[in-house]
């Protein structure tokens, strides 16, 4: 049975909802603002004690009301209700030190969004000929703004482990754009994609999320030239025994200093060429028969390519 008091919380901080199948509760998805409630809150523990939560139009989610209530950025206090009527709830101090992010107000995904929006087709034929396509759009829940701080600049959010939002990138659509790129004012030291990542076979490190898109397969994104602590020390830890460097060729020193490092820890690196170009430029069928023909990294070889440089 639904704690009524719970329900009164949790309209508190979504606004009213409404109860469907097995105790869930709908309300409209402040992450992707969708005309219809497609958040699905949980408002009964399931056997593991916990209160799934999940949007069917942005598949933003997560496995406690308290990380609904972190990535809704609530006052304090409904967190030291919610302390009282979820057992699972974690401490409101963990609330005050850890930060949370949350896609664009003016978010508007690309799937479910409205495509017949001028701006929208814009979004729509700058992905095409990047050789992305619906399924890549749906499974990156990839969206679009067309006001605000990201005005005509596609979205491309990261998620963690258990689907919570954790990063996004925003990148312009226009030919001739003031600025290509803007990233929100958030830590990179996550783990991007994680939701996507099985850690039992071959990862593939890359710079950018469209990289990770072109690639498909097991592939994650550094946001950048740098492997952050979190990633490192997953990798480190975990099980995966093969790793495939593909970082541009400007890049050449830090990747050398990666695969050293992930050698000295016992893995099996390869050293992808990149050939001047990167993975979103060649394409899902030239980048894995590139991987294909790369052999694993000696330390032999790894000497000769520092000598290069």
């Amino acid at each position: 049975m639904v704690n009524q008091l719970l329900v009164t919380l949790v309209n508190s901080a979504l606004g009213s909802g409404k109860a469907t199948a097995r105790n869930n509760y709908a309300y409209h998805c402040p992450f992707c603002n969708h005309h219809k409630p497609k958040l699905e809150v949980n408002l009964t523990e399931n056997r593991e004690g916990k209160n799934p939560w999940h949007c069917w139009a942005c598949d933003v989610r997560g496995t406690t009301i308290y990380s609904l209530f972190k990535q809704l950025k609530v006052d304090i206090s409904k967190f030291t209700e919610l302390k009282s009527l979820v057992k699972t709830s974690k401490s409101i101090k963990e609330t005050q030190v850890k930060t949370s992010i949350q896609l664009p107000n003016e978010y508007i995904s690309l799937f479910s969004g409205d495509l017949n929006d001028i701006s929208a087709r814009h979004a729509l034929a700058y992905l095409k000929n990047r050789n992305i396509g619906k399924s890549d759009i749906l499974k990156y829940n990839i969206g679009y703004c067309k006001s605000g701080l990201y005005s005509n600049m596609i979205i491309i959010p990261t998620y963690d482990a258990d689907g919570r939002l954790n990063y996004f990138t925003a990148r312009s659509f226009e030919k001739e754009p003031y600025v290509k790129y803007r990233n929100p004012s958030a830590s990179r030291d996550i783990i991007p994609n994680e939701h996507l990542i099985n850690w039992n076979v071959p990862i593939v490190l890359c710079e950018g999320p469209f990289d990770a898109i072109a690639i498909k397969r097991n592939a994650i994104p550094l946001l950048g030239k740098n492997i952050q602590s979190s990633l490192m020390k997953k990798i480190v830890t975990s099980v995966v025994d093969k790793i495939y460097i593909a970082l541009d060729r400007d890049a050449i020193k830090q990747a050398l200093h990666f695969c050293e490092k992930l050698m000295a820890e016992g893995k099996e690196v390869y050293l992808v060429d990149m050939q001047d170009k990167d993975p979103s430029e060649m394409g899902f069928k030239n980048f894995t028969k590139l991987i294909q023909k790369t052999v694993p990294l000696t330390y032999y070889n790894l000497m000769e390519h520092k000598l290069s440089i």
